[in-house]
């Protein structure tokens, strides 16, 4: 024989294994937050029939109401787990209005007559016809969810919704005077038999459409990573492209430079060799004309020494160092600007006439050459040039300062850039390479230009070259944040 704490026991059993179960799947996937509601809603039922069968033989009218309207709030929680779950409107309002009229009218019912359950009855009735349609309403307006698991699981809330009215239809035709059946010792047992099936069955439901969710996310995140591979395997076929292309063009620039080279060879051959003729056929030469001779072939070797490291194939010549004193470099400097009878408008200055540096002597007379060519260039020429060297925190610093038309401040951070010329300086003659190639060749010594007015109409350019190779990336480092 079932008796009713028995069934009650079955019941807390299933809703609180149940409850567990939701808290689980919830940890599991977070991002499917409604799952709170789910098992808040079967641990509301779980602690409702616990208190339940805890309460004596006679319990105050307050027990009576707080506990059955903990059980109410369960299937509130499961109604709105659903609707969230599925993404229907929620009705928030309307299961707090129905717990509200539970508690008012069970109040009234127990201290009116505190024997008569029919009334009891009839309100929890109303209260499961009105929430179960709101879940049934919910899962027909789905299209989320597979149908037939949709139908099915209305199937489920629709034969308790009916087990519910034929409870009150029986309690409102039998007798005051009706004995139970042998197998169910109480007349209400059969109706909550029925209700922990309909958890068991909603709960299976329930896991069924929570599984579904997850095969169909899990089948979006494959489509959207299948797209994913696709797109980049577009792209990796375009990089392929465009690497393909670019060794094409690289090509095309090693043999536009070899042939570049070549015709710059051929006239300066011709220019050395004219030098040697003159050598050998003028006889005795002035010291004058012997030094400017002598300039002529330093001229050359750097050209061809330039031309045979950065115009041919073998890339790890290009940068050759190796330590020279500063004055002797800037001595060097000098002696090129004698051969142009410019020089006279030159001060040289070197602060500390012991300093050296590791850095290779072509590259870097070709950067302060052009600096000192630029400066004489944008200058009147009655107006001196001063290139001064000085050494501290690791560099060398080496200024060339002039007193010339400027650079116009809104242009100063483009000047550098590859056939970019100021717009004061388009009368005078230029390609706008000097100062680009001025910063390739620095690149290689870890050094870096900076160009600033100077306050005096003019442009300092400011070289600085690390002492050694090995303190480059710290001195440029330390430049660039001071």
């Amino acid at each position: 024989m079932l008796d009713l704490r028995t069934i009650l026991v079955v019941t807390l059993a299933t809703a609180s294994l149940q409850a567990v179960a939701w808290i689980f799947v919830w940890r599991a996937w977070r991002h499917l937050y409604q799952l709170k509601f789910l098992a808040a809603g079967f641990i509301a039922i779980a602690v409702g029939v616990l208190l339940t069968l805890l309460r004596g033989q006679h319990p105050a009218t307050l027990e009576i109401v707080l506990y059955n309207t903990i059980l109410k709030l369960g299937l509130v929680l499961l109604a709105e787990g659903l609707a969230r779950f599925l993404g229907q409107s929620r009705y928030s309002w309307i299961g707090i209005f129905l717990l509200l009229f539970q508690t008012v009218t069970w109040s009234v019912a127990l201290t009116a007559a505190p024997d008569n359950i029919a009334v009891r009855i009839h309100t929890s009735t109303l209260f499961t016809v009105v929430i179960m349609s709101m879940m049934c309403l919910a899962l027909m307006r789905d299209r989320t969810q597979p149908r037939l698991l949709r139908w099915i699981t209305i199937g489920v809330l629709a034969e308790y919704l009916v087990a519910s009215i034929a409870h009150s239809i029986i309690e409102f035709r039998l007798p005051s005077d009706f004995q139970s059946a042998p197998v169910l010792a109480d007349r209400n047992a059969w109706y909550l038999l029925q209700g922990t099936l309909f958890l068991i069955a909603f709960f299976a439901c329930l896991l069924f459409m929570v599984s579904s969710r997850l095969s169909a996310e899990l089948r979006e995140k494959n489509d959207a990573l299948s797209k994913e591979v696709m797109r980049m395997r577009r792209l990796e076929s375009r990089l392929n492209t465009s690497l393909e292309a670019e060794r094409d063009l690289r090509q095309e620039q090693a043999d536009f430079m070899r042939v570049v080279g070549h015709e710059f060879r051929t006239p300066l051959a011709v220019i050395r060799n004219a030098v040697e003729m003159i050598r050998l056929t003028a006889g005795e030469f002035p010291e004058a004309t012997r030094e400017r001779l002598s300039g002529i072939d330093n001229a050359l070797n750097r050209l061809f020494s330039l031309i045979d490291r950065f115009m041919t194939n073998d890339r790890d010549n290009g940068f050759q160092p190796e330590r020279i004193q500063v004055v002797s470099f800037l001595g060097d400097v000098r002696l090129h600007f004698e051969m142009t009878a410019q020089v006279n408008r030159l001060h040289f200055v070197v602060e500390d006439k012991t300093s050296s540096f590791n850095v290779d002597p072509d590259m870097l007379a070709t950067v302060i050459i052009n600096l000192v060519d630029n400066a004489l260039k944008y200058s009147p020429a009655d107006r001196p040039v001063r290139v001064t060297a000085s050494q501290g925190r690791g560099a060398v610093v080496i200024e060339v300062r002039d007193r010339g038309i400027g650079i116009p401040a809104a242009e100063l951070g483009k000047i550098g850039r590859r056939f970019f010329r100021a717009s004061n300086a388009k009368t005078v003659a230029g390609a706008g390479l000097g100062l680009y190639s001025a910063r390739r060749l620095l690149a290689y010594h870890g050094g870096t230009l900076q160009l600033e007015p100077n306050g005096e109409g003019g442009t300092t350019a400011i070289v600085r070259v690390p002492l050694s190779p090995g303190s480059s990336d710290k001195i440029m480092l330390e430049w660039a944040t001071a």
